[in-house]
C-alpha cells in the first residue's frame, strides 16, 4: 500500500494526488514480473503526483467467459475509481499474456478518458511488440497511451540481487513515462470536471 495521499502542488495549482494503478500482467509460474513491477513503483512512489497502487493479475480471479462475479465486481470498482495506469507486461510469442487481455476486457467505461503507461521486458525486442499490440487494445476502451515507454531487453540479466537496475535508458524512461503520465491524468480530470466523456 502507498500509505496515505496528500493534497500537492503541481504547476502551481494544490491538487489531490493521482489514483495510479500499477497492473502487473503476467500471471506464469516463475514469473519475473515482480522484479520488473516492483522496480517501477519504487519510482512511482517517489513521484510527487501519484498515490501509487499495485493490482497484481496473479490476485486477481477473473472469469475467463467475462460473467459477472463478485471478484469482476471489485475489479471494475477497482478500475473506476483509479485515474491512471500502467501496464508491467513481458512478451510471449510477439504478444502479451492472455491475463492482460481478459482484464481488459472484463471492464469497460471504468477505462475510459483515462492515460496509461507500459513498462515492458523480454528478450531481443524487450516486450515491445507486446506493448505495440497493447495500444491497439487499449485504444477500443478509449484509453489514451503516453508516448514514453520503458523496455528492459534481456531482463534478467538487467537487474541485480537488490531488484535494482544500472539500465540508463530505463531510469530516464521511467521519469519521463511518470510526467507524462501525470500531464494526461491532470488534463483528464479537468475535462471530466467540465463535462462527461462522450463515449
Amino acid at each position: 500500500m502507498s500509505g496515505v495521499a496528500h493534497p500537492v502542488v503541481r504547476w502551481g495549482v494544490v491538487t489531490e494526488p493521482i489514483r495510479l494503478e500499477v497492473i502487473v500482467g503476467s500471471v506464469r509460474e516463475g514469473r519475473f514480473a515482480p522484479v520488473v513491477a516492483e522496480w517501477f513503483v519504487r519510482r512511482a512512489r517517489h513521484h510527487p503526483a501519484f498515490d501509487t497502487e499495485v493490482l497484481d493479475l496473479a490476485d486477481v480471479e477473473l472469469p475467463h467467459d467475462l460473467s459477472a462475479t463478485a471478484e469482476s465486481d471489485r475489479f471494475r470498482e477497482r478500475i473506476a475509481s483509479a485515474e491512471a495506469f500502467v501496464m508491467v507486461t513481458p512478451e510471449y510469442n510477439h504478444g502479451y499474456p492472455a491475463a492482460l487481455k481478459n482484464a481488459v476486457d472484463s471492464a469497460k467505461q471504468e477505462w475510459r478518458a483515462k492515460p496509461v503507461g507500459f513498462v515492458s521486458y523480454g528478450g531481443l525486442s524487450g516486450g515491445l511488440r507486446a506493448t505495440e499490440q497493447l495500444r491497439q487494445v487499449v485504444a477500443e476502451v478509449h484509453m489514451v497511451t503516453v508516448r514514453q515507454t520503458v523496455s528492459f531487453h534481456q531482463a534478467r540479466k538487467r537487474f541485480g540481487p537488490d531488484g535494482e537496475t544500472e539500465d540508463g535508458a530505463a531510469i530516464d524512461g521511467a521519469a519521463r513515462l511518470l510526467d507524462q503520465l501525470a500531464w494526461w491524468a491532470d488534463a483528464a480530470r479537468s475535462a471530466r470536471a467540465a463535462r462527461p466523456y462522450p463515449g
